[in-house]
């Protein structure tokens, strides 16, 4: 009995997501194919130049959006931003400074904090 490996494949959202770029950005191609676990791996080790101008320049998905500005997703729609934005949005957001921001990046700041005592605690525990 030979056993036969089926190739993986995933859709085109799901790829967008592994490789942090918004979908709607994306060329045609990709948006209308399936993407094998392979593509996907030769993606993230040799960059095609539109991916890697997606990474540089954006539009950037929400998780992007607000690791970028130091916040979570659920600050940023707080903070009104539920569209895509571009690196220079984002670059001008952080010189802005406006207040949500500074709000939820000290929010965030706290999480990270206490995550972090958690997890001291939990490996003395473990001890």
């Amino acid at each position: 009995m030979t056993s036969h490996r089926t190739t993986q494949t995933m859709k085109p959202a799901t790829a967008a997501k592994k490789l942090g770029v918004y979908l709607e950005a994306t060329p045609k191609e990709f948006q209308e194919g399936v993407v094998s676990r392979d593509e996907l791996n030769a993606l993230q080790a040799d960059p095609p130049e539109w991916l890697r101008e997606l990474r540089r320049t954006g539009p950037h998905p929400r998780p992007v959006v607000a690791a970028r500005l130091g916040v979570s997703i659920s600050g940023l729609a707080r903070g009104g931003v539920t569209e895509p934005l571009t690196t220079e949005q984002i670059d001008a957001l952080k010189s802005e400074s406006p207040e949500w921001l500074r709000k939820e990046q000290a929010t965030q700041a706290e999480v990270r904090k206490e995550s972090a005592r958690i997890k001291e605690k939990q490996a003395e525990q473990a001890e």
